[in-house]
């Protein structure tokens, strides 16, 4: 009975040590999670950024587009390869991008703090320039050719906006303070519609805004013009590139980054639509009169030291104007709008003759597949700032600004809520001085014999756009779309000049005329 009695108590205390070692092993309750919550002060899709009073969205777009008979985004036949109508030149170009928008807000007492920027992963083909001719080159800067990078497998990061806001105050890259809300996009699809400024990729800046209440605005900035805002400054007493393939190929002597645009611009932004005066200022500065070569004969000056003894001609301030309006829920049905601007500038065109990218100079030969003008014709117009002759080479010396205007718009209306319908328009005048157009011609006539004999010169141009885009959402923001436009340039020159051969054209005698192309663009969007 003793035995049993202690195998019992044995037993019993066993259990009480196994217990309190299976206690001792279970796992400690774990923290609450925190799930993300929903951040309703800034609108949809902002949500906070778990344990921070920050709010975050995410966003962009997914876009695939192609362009017939121009280059990528709906750009014209109107230079290069397409504008002469070669056989190196691709005539389809395409694209596809994912373009990934990062938001940030944060409230404080002085105001929201956001940050935003948006970066687009990208792949297209090369840009209307043929492997067999672009090879694995360099650029003449020793970088590399973002078309390279469209290999098998390729393609490239393009940064468009980076920026910071804080008490009204903007920096980084965003749109320019002279730009309108809707910059080179009144309703159409295509990233090259003239006539005004497009600053949708961003520019380096700082700027401040100021609120008066009621819709009315101010805001004054001060831009970074090297990549964005300077077209050439043409040193004429450099010799022209080959006109037959380059056009009117002027010099690039612009000096480097002194001053930064000082824009600015006053807006009305109510129910009824929008009216904006914008205004900016911008320097001319060229490096020197001659470069690398043909300097003040002084004991010691070799071809690579004598461009400072050559001198430089004096500084310019140009500029630029324009005016904007928007007039929303027109009679023609529900979200229906118009709008319109128009712009002047003196020494400061890119913002008329503008882009999402740089500003086209015009060279354009008839009788090929995809232009319209007659057999054996061929029309240029050359984009700049100013143009000057150094002493030296008989020309006065002095920067001659270069003026042009500018009117572009469009109607959108909206058929149901499935389907819209923009027509599109836009329209640049680009006019020399009576020095200017001399010494241009003058250049133009060294190269190209026959000058006032078989033909006259005049570099004033007028191009012009029109189109028409129809767009399909079948579901909430994926969006199909077709334009249709047109581009034209009306041109001052006349007679019949024997041009020199550059590969791949012949020597050849044309005539000079206006010329007149059209493409179309075809593309599918979906934002998220």
């Amino acid at each position: 009975m003793k035995l049993v009695k202690s195998l019992m108590l044995g037993s019993a205390a066993g259990l009480i040590a196994m217990s309190g070692a299976q206690a001792a092993d279970l796992p400690v309750k774990a923290k609450a999670v925190e799930y993300v919550r929903i951040c309703s002060l800034y609108g949809a899709g902002f949500w906070y950024i778990p344990g921070t009073d920050t709010c975050i969205k995410i966003g962009g777009y997914l876009r695939v587009d192609t362009t017939f008979n121009g280059g990528i985004y709906g750009q014209p036949a109107w230079n290069g390869g397409l504008g002469t109508g070669d056989r190196f030149t691709d005539r389809l170009n395409s694209r596809s991008r994912m373009a990934l928008t990062v938001d940030t807000r944060t409230a404080t007492e002085y105001g929201v703090v956001r940050t935003f920027a948006q970066g687009d992963f990208q792949f297209n083909n090369f840009g209307t320039t043929n492997p067999t001719v672009l090879g694995a080159a360099p650029t003449a800067l020793g970088g590399s050719n973002s078309s390279l990078l469209d290999g098998v497998g390729g393609g490239y990061v393009a940064v468009e906006y980076v920026f910071i806001q804080f008490a009204g105050f903007t920096f980084g890259k965003s749109s320019s303070a002279y730009a309108t809300p809707w910059n080179g996009y009144p309703g159409n699809n295509n990233s090259f519609l003239i006539g005004g400024n497009d600053s949708v990729t961003g520019v380096n800046n700082i700027q401040y805004t100021a609120q008066f209440g009621n819709g009315v605005s101010a805001t004054v900035g001060l831009d970074d013009p090297t990549l964005f805002n300077r077209t050439t400054l043409a040193n004429l007493s450099v010799p022209l590139g080959t006109p037959l393939t380059t056009g009117f190929a002027l010099s690039n002597a612009y000096g480097g980054f002194v001053m930064p645009d000082v824009v600015g611009n006053v807006r009305v932004d109510q129910a009824w639509g929008l009216f904006q005066a914008s205004g900016a200022i911008h320097m001319v500065n060229a490096s020197y009169n001659l470069l690398g070569a043909g300097g003040a004969p002084v004991s010691g000056a070799t071809a690579l030291t004598d461009s400072i003894l050559s001198g430089h001609p004096e500084t310019k301030i140009g500029g630029s104007a324009m005016l904007a309006l928007q007039i929303k829920n027109i009679p023609t049905g529900p979200g229906d709008d118009f709008k319109i601007d128009a712009s002047w500038s003196k020494g400061d065109t890119k913002n008329v003759v503008s882009t999402s990218g740089a500003s086209p100079s015009f060279l354009m030969m008839g009788g090929v597949p995809n232009q319209f003008a007659g057999s054996g014709t061929i029309g240029l117009g050359a984009t700049t700032d100013g143009v000057f002759l150094p002493v030296a080479n008989g020309g006065d010396g002095n920067i001659h600004l270069t003026t042009a205007y500018g009117v572009r718009g469009a109607f959108n209306h909206n058929w149901d809520p499935y389907w819209s319908t923009s027509l599109w328009g836009g329209a640049a005048w680009v006019r020399y001085d009576g020095v200017a157009r001399a010494e241009m011609c003058a250049a133009f006539g060294a190269l190209v014999p026959g000058l006032g004999v078989t033909y006259s010169c005049n570099p004033n141009y007028t191009a012009a756009m029109a189109g028409v885009v129809t767009r399909w959402t079948p579901v909430k923001n994926f969006t199909f779309s077709a334009e249709v436009g047109w581009f034209g340039l009306q041109q001052n020159w006349s007679g019949t000049a024997t041009f020199s051969p550059g590969a791949p054209q012949p020597i050849q005698a044309l005539t000079f005329a206006n010329q007149n192309t059209m493409f179309l663009n075809v593309r599918v969007q979906r934002n998220f």
